[in-house]
């Protein structure tokens, strides 16, 4: 179920795009704003793109301030 859930995100072209990133970035990640910046994505489709991502169980975040 795992790997059905992990295929179905990756999928989408903008969460393949994300995901790559990440992995060349390693474990220091990036925030949000800069992921979308670097990808010519809006906030608001970039949250969406990164929640189906951690749903999946592909990514996890961490919040910063408020």
């Amino acid at each position: 179920m795992h790997a059905l859930a992990a295929f179905s995100a990756l999928g989408q072209e903008t969460r393949l795009d994300v995901f790559r990133l990440l992995i060349q970035v390693g474990p220091e990640g990036r925030l949000a704003g800069e992921i979308g910046e670097t990808l010519g994505v809006r906030q608001n489709t970039m949250s969406v793109h990164l929640k189906a991502l951690a749903q999946a169980g592909l990514i996890h975040g961490q919040r910063d301030g408020r």
